[in-house]
């Protein structure tokens, strides 16, 4: 008798959890998603959020998987917290999409919110030489030091690489939706007693200019929203 052999079936890998949305506020930054987006580690799924890009971003976002949505409304505040709606992990990070930060160095930020042992991680910014321009270092600095003197919080940088819990971030009931909104995520944060902290992370050359920071008028005008923050 012949014997008849049973197609071995394999069985398909699960997929795999996914640890953090990642929030990516975009303005023309096809360059920096490009070189970015690949990055993402294992378990991170970016969120591109659109706030007018003419540049094809939002191609380039599609091409590597990303979720893309539209943020109507101008400012960096609305293209983030639409991101945070937008968001279905229990852990949400936001980072700017220009390639100055590494989203290798992600779970470096996510990982004290998932053990517990903090509620809101920034990343501290460590910049390479010709990065950061002295003048927005300086504001930076002087913002932190007032933010530190307003809650008590020990914070060095009010950095762009950040992660906290979705639901909890939602309850915050963040208004800002221009450059404040950074700022006003760490005071609320503060306010409602969470425990906020800081790691370090590398800082490189953008590409691209910064459509907030990279012209005299807009780098005061995010300064001034965030004193209004502060003011409140």
């Amino acid at each position: 008798m012949t014997e008849t052999s049973v197609p071995e079936h394999h069985a398909q890998p699960a997929p795999t959890a996914v640890r953090a949305d990642v929030v990516l506020p975009c303005l023309d930054e096809a360059e920096g998603l490009a070189w970015l987006l690949p990055r993402l580690p294992e378990g991170m799924h970016a969120i591109v959020v659109d706030n007018g890009s003419t540049d094809g971003s939002q191609d380039v976002a599609r091409a590597h998987g990303a979720t893309v949505v539209t943020a109507d409304v101008k400012g960096f505040g609305s293209a983030a917290h639409t991101g945070l709606e937008a968001a279905s992990a229990d852990i949400v990070a936001f980072m700017d999409a220009d390639a100055s930060l590494d989203p290798a160095d992600l779970p470096k930020v996510v990982g004290p919110v998932e053990d517990g042992t903090a509620d809101l991680v920034l990343g501290r910014r460590d910049a390479a030489r010709g990065a950061w321009p002295w003048h927005l270092r300086f504001a930076n600095r002087e913002l932190a030091r007032r933010t530190r003197r307003r809650t008590g919080v020990v914070l060095h940088d009010l950095g762009p690489m950040r992660a906290a819990r979705r639901e909890a971030l939602l309850a915050l009931d963040l208004t800002d939706r221009r450059s404040g909104y950074p700022l006003e995520m760490v005071v609320s944060a503060s306010d409602a007693g969470w425990t906020v902290t800081e790691v370090d992370v590398p800082y490189v050359q953008r590409k691209g200019r910064s459509k907030v920071t990279g012209t005299p008028l807009g780098a005061w005008r995010a300064v001034q929203d965030m004193s209004k923050v502060l003011a409140r």
